[in-house]
């Protein structure tokens, strides 16, 4: 009662294909592709512009003085 079967998602499936058509899903399946290949690219780029600017004029030298020398 509670699961769908294989027979309910083809009804829902049909359905979705009367509402929208093939051309519609296809445009949305193409900008979603696109969209995620987007993302996946940005984030790539951001990162290599993190790595490469965290090694650029990090190095900080400091010199220690103990206040109880003798």
């Amino acid at each position: 009662m509670g699961s769908l079967s294989i027979w309910h998602w083809l009804i829902v499936l049909v359905i979705v294909l009367l509402v929208f058509g093939t051309k519609k899903l296809k445009n949305i399946g193409s900008d979603l592709g696109g969209a995620v290949k987007g993302f996946k690219d940005g984030m790539k780029d951001d990162t290599t512009k993190l790595n490469d600017s965290a090694d650029v004029g990090r190095t900080i030298d400091v010199e220690v003085k103990d206040k109880h020398q003798n």
